[in-house]
């Protein structure tokens, strides 16, 4: 897939040589034989400079036409959550086992550790049997509606690399994040509003930082746009002091006929893309406040939420995920920071620690799912719930001692919850060891995570590309599979 570009770039490009030599190779007899076996053409059109956000569609029919990525930065404790091990409980206090520790590394634990039962109650849930703990208290009405992958895995053990890699393909800045690949390939449904927000709960961003909805190599219209459930609902968009309205506008319009003319002369394409944010951010500055008002739903849909008018919660961020999607936007991600259960304190305990922060979220994300259904978007609306990487079978080496019980970071497996858009429902896939260090069945990259999530998007994610540096780049990198197991 090519990127918007000034006409006059994509003239200055094809008088080169290795464009030349390329385009050379691209026609002859033996390249178009193998474009049309490969359906080449299934690439998407280059979009109008001038309009770069316009609606565009995908390579094949979608089941998703948008999608709500929840993200419990610092990474869940998934074996207190979905993934129930009896013999772990059985084992609680063992030494580790050493064909589990040897040539490994981890966060903040050396030595040989004691393994860690879940101090957690389980039950089976919804048709499927679903395993969750009693740390989900409004989940299980829902069993029936999700899906809940147990053989997730990834490369990364730190937090910042581990989300990187999850949301842009890489462990390392400068990637195009998922969000902004989305809005690329399929523009927005409202010309008034980003096609990719992202909200922010618990006070802090996430550790791969904005990096996660960053723009990367692709051109910056894409990127994600920060909104904020208190105050400004984005920053600096507003007039500043002694500049009304109007006054806006003749000034954006004289910062784009500039524009224009830099574009005429140097055929840069981020000139247009800084010309359709200007015009863009001018039209926010009406359209964000009203849709980001949530003061206007009824009092039993907030109370259903959890949520209050004029506080910065993840409650109220889930509200308006619901309200954003509503109004055409592509892709929502929910960043709430507080997951990072080392047991260092009470808050990051497995106990209590678990016990309040599933309070403050578990209702809100319930509550989303079933507004969604009633409302009849959750069938087109591609809903995922989880973190960057798991937490270790045993207890974190830095506060074994302590009463407080927590777990070190863990990149081999972690849970993951997908709901609407195509997901089988009521299904529970994958399967751990009977200790909890290793995937034994369905073993799922990240990777192959982008690429399902991609799928249902419409496109084929080996062919959502950019070139950037002499090659083509996608979310995937040159990994990711289909994980059509899940797909109903």
């Amino acid at each position: 897939m090519l990127a918007p570009m000034n006409p006059q770039l994509l003239k200055l490009q094809h008088q080169t040589r290795r464009t030349f030599l390329r385009r050379a190779g691209q026609f002859s007899l033996g390249a178009i034989a193998l474009e049309t076996l490969t359906d080449a053409k299934a690439d998407i059109n280059p979009t109008d400079p001038a309009r770069p956000l316009a609606p565009r569609a995908p390579h094949f029919t979608p089941k998703a036409k948008r999608v709500i990525y929840l993200h419990m930065s610092g990474a869940p404790p998934h074996l207190d959550i979905f993934d129930y091990k009896p013999e772990l409980v059985k084992r609680n206090g063992q030494d580790c086992p050493d064909q589990f520790l040897k040539g490994r590394r981890f966060a903040f634990t050396s030595g040989v550790p004691k393994l860690m039962g879940t101090p957690r109650t389980y039950a089976q849930h919804g048709q499927g049997g679903i395993w969750m703990s009693d740390a989900l208290t409004n989940l299980p009405r829902i069993a029936n509606d999700i899906t809940v992958v147990k053989s997730i895995t990834t490369d990364e053990f730190n937090h910042a690399p581990a989300e990187l890699l999850l949301y842009t393909g890489s462990g390392r800045q400068g990637r195009p994040a998922m969000g902004t690949w989305v809005t690329y390939g399929l523009g927005t449904e409202n010309e008034n509003l980003p096609g990719f927000v992202v909200l922010i709960s618990s006070g802090v961003q996430p550790s791969g930082g904005q990096s996660c909805w960053g723009n990367g190599f692709l051109p910056s219209v894409y990127q994600g746009v920060q909104c904020r459930s208190k105050g400004d609902p984005v920053l600096y968009v507003s007039n500043p002091p002694g500049m009304d309205r109007e006054m806006r506008r003749r000034t954006l319009d004289t910062l784009r006929d500039l524009n224009e003319l830099q574009a005429q002369e140097l055929g840069s394409p981020e000139t247009a893309t800084r010309i359709a944010q200007y015009e863009l951010a001018f039209r926010m500055q009406t359209s964000v406040p009203e849709v980001m008002d949530i003061s206007k739903e009824p009092q039993a849909l907030l109370d259903s939420y959890g949520a209050k008018p004029g506080d910065a919660s993840f409650a109220n961020n889930c509200l308006l995920a619901r309200r954003l999607i509503e109004q055409g936007v592509r892709y929502v991600q929910l960043f709430d920071w507080g997951w990072d259960f080392h047991g260092t304190g009470a808050d990051t305990g497995i106990t209590d620690g678990l016990t309040k922060k599933m309070a403050r979220t578990d209702k809100p994300v319930v509550a989303l799912i079933e507004d969604l259904k009633q409302r009849g978007l959750l069938d087109d609306t591609l809903i995922v719930w989880g973190g960057e990487f798991g937490r270790t079978p045993f207890r974190e080496g830095r506060t074994a001692a302590s009463a407080v019980l927590g777990r070190d970071h863990y990149p081999d497996c972690f849970s993951l919850m997908l709901a609407g858009a195509g997901i089988k429902r009521g299904f529970s896939y994958g399967e751990t060891d009977e200790l909890g260090f290793g995937i034994v069945e369905n073993k799922v990259h990240v990777h192959d995570l982008q690429a399902t999530i991609m799928h249902q998007l419409g496109f084929n994610h080996e062919k959502l590309t950019f070139r950037f540096q002499g090659r083509d780049y996608r979310l995937t990198d040159v990994h990711g599979h289909v994980v059509k197991d899940i797909l109903a």
